[in-house]
């Protein structure tokens, strides 16, 4: 469990870089993977006799600026965008390599600078609201993390990152931000309970891509239920209108902003 300054904020960055990132490479790479399936078989590679992995790919972190970016006087500084790139970079390049589909980095980067503006932009929202924070949604949010991170308690938690030299107030201070962002997120999306007919869309989604999935790999796919996936489908529908309402609010935000991205 490594944790950069802003870790907690990660929750909010997810939700723009899964629209950011994600969103604009998943059919890329499915396609990919498809093309690099069949290039397999006909080659005769990927059988059992031929178990070399191909060499992880390290990032590119050359050449960025002291300063990546600048939003409303408030500067987003190397360390902090190296940090969050490589943690980034790192789940890509495990993609490529069962995809077989290069990392584009001087995209990536593009990617994070603008998703880390986003969130530098939902933090000052957040700061410019009138929100208060309970000590119960603190302690609450806390040991959401601690299960997260596969800690029993959030003492054991606390504990971890006093280790990793994170004090207790920067912690709580954190903690706190987050509730803000999560409060200022649920506002702005309303309410996100999915209908029935938004359940059985997302279904159809997932067993078309499981179904394309199992061609790819001349495997049958045992795809569960709807009643059976259900609450699966109620997570993922919520969360993705989450992500709509936070992009969304980002980019509301952005027009008013004053900007600079040195990439």
């Amino acid at each position: 469990m490594i944790l950069n300054r802003k870790w907690l904020l990660s929750l909010s960055l997810a939700f723009l870089l899964s629209v950011t990132v994600a969103c604009n490479d998943t059919d890329e790479s499915a396609e990919d993977n498809n093309e690099e399936t069949e290039t397999q078989e006909e080659d005769g590679e990927g059988s059992e006799g031929n178990t070399e992995q191909p060499q992880m790919p390290e990032p590119d972190l050359e050449g960025i600026p002291e300063v990546v970016a600048e939003v409303n006087g408030e500067e987003i500084a190397a360390e902090e965008f190296k940090t969050t790139y490589e943690g980034q970079f790192q789940q890509m390049a495990m993609q490529s390599q069962m995809t077989g589909q290069e990392v584009d980095q001087d995209q990536l980067k593009k990617q994070i600078a603008e998703s880390m503006v986003g969130q530098e932009l939902l933090i000052q929202e957040a700061n410019s609201r009138d929100i208060e924070v309970s000590e119960e949604e603190i302690d609450e949010t806390l040991t959401g993390l601690a299960e997260q991170n596969g800690v029993e308690s959030k003492d054991e938690f606390l504990a971890a990152l006093e280790e990793q030299g994170m004090g207790q107030e920067e912690v709580m201070s954190q903690v706190e931000m987050q509730v803000k962002l999560d409060q200022v997120i649920a506002s702005e999306a309303g309410d996100i309970e999915p209908t029935e007919e938004e359940l059985e869309q997302a279904y159809e989604q997932v067993k078309a891509q499981q179904e394309q999935m199992s061609e790819g790999n001349g495997e049958s796919a045992e795809i569960p239920s709807f009643e059976e996936a259900k609450p699966d489908l109620i997570e993922q529908v919520k969360r993705q209108k989450k992500g709509q309402a936070t992009q969304t609010l980002v980019e509301q935000l952005r027009e008013d902003a004053d900007v600079t991205v040195n990439l």
